[in-house]
């Protein structure tokens, strides 16, 4: 893959991030879903996350593989601050409780967290990049 390619493949992930923002704003905004808010604020920052991994060429296949692989080449390595490893941890966390246990009902509370989180860790993501310069600062957000 060429540089170029990476940057373009960057691009259409962080996209994908700012649009799972985009849904769960619109679901906030019409009080409704709040379970799919959560899943939706996980996978802004999943995708943006897929986006950051370009940059070493590594894409893991299951989503706890992405996380590790976050944790050890950016948070370990000192590239990114360990709050952000946190954000991802209880977001991971936060969508597996509301996709795999059942009954129970996720809050208006929850849900709001779930997108402040997500924001700020996908807005902390995008800023990598582009101070890496493998984005412009404005390509794809939506915030």
């Amino acid at each position: 893959m060429t540089p170029e390619d990476v940057k373009v493949l960057i691009a259409f992930r962080m996209k994908q991030a700012y649009e799972c923002l985009d849904d769960a704003r619109t679901l906030m905004a019409l009080e409704k879903g709040f379970r799919t808010i959560v899943n939706r604020s996980y996978y802004a920052a999943f995708y943006s996350v897929l986006a950051l991994l370009q940059i070493k060429g590594k894409i893991p296949r299951k989503h706890r593989g992405v996380i590790v692989l976050f944790d050890v080449e950016f948070i370990k390595a000192g590239l990114l601050p360990k709050n952000l490893s946190d954000a991802l941890h209880w977001l991971f966390d936060s969508r597996n409780k509301e996709d795999y246990v059942s009954m129970r009902s996720v809050s208006r509370a929850e849900a709001e967290q779930a997108i402040k989180t997500s924001e700020s860790f996908v807005q902390s993501i995008h800023a990598y990049l582009h101070k890496e310069s493998y984005l412009r600062i404005n390509e794809n957000k939506e915030c």
